[in-house]
């Protein structure tokens, strides 16, 4: 056995990657519910967060740009890592920190699971950018500039009771004469 691998409480935005040293029936079979749990008596894991694939599935792609594009690592990272990548083949196990549900987790892996690294996934950059300086980025610009979206409604709603009433005389009038 490998010495345990303790996730703390709370972890967000970590990657494991695990390279898998078994028959690819068996590896395959960790992909069943409950497989890699077992595997690394850990607990309860969320499937959604846990990977397990054949290097050689990425074909041109490489694992080094899987984990760059799919899964949001910097390429700085995988360059630190690149020789051990590109020596990876057979299956490799990957678990996101979200497998965990954020508690403690001690991972014990068995002498087929290797870990390789551990990466951390780029944040994303949720701030707006720089403000839009053009009139038409501002509020009530144009022709209506004073006028608020309510006033707009009420305005319409005079137009179409107007044009209604006209259209309802016009057909009592014609009405009228027709039976006259």
């Amino acid at each position: 056995m490998s010495d345990a691998l303790i996730i703390p409480a709370g972890e967000t935005g970590k990657l494991r990657l695990f390279a898998l040293d078994m028959p690819p029936e068996q590896a395959r079979f960790l992909s069943e519910p409950g497989a890699v749990e077992q595997m690394l008596d850990s607990g309860p894991l969320n499937p959604a967060h846990v990977e397990v694939f054949p290097v050689a599935d990425l074909g041109k792609l490489g694992l080094g740009g899987y984990l760059i594009d799919g899964c949001g690592i910097a390429p700085e990272q995988i360059d630190a890592h690149k020789a051990q990548l590109d020596a990876l083949r057979g299956h490799v196990l990957l678990i996101f920190s979200g497998a965990f549900g954020g508690r403690v987790a001690t991972l014990n892996p068995p002498d087929t699971v290797h870990p390789v690294a551990t990466f951390t996934a780029t944040p994303t950059d949720w701030r707006a950018g720089p403000a839009i300086a053009t009139d038409s980025a501002r509020p009530r610009q144009g022709p209506n500039r004073t006028q608020s979206p309510r006033f707009s409604r009420s305005r319409a709603r005079r137009v179409g009771g107007t044009i209604f009433a006209v259209f309802m005389v016009l057909i009592a009038l014609i009405v009228w004469l027709v039976a006259t």
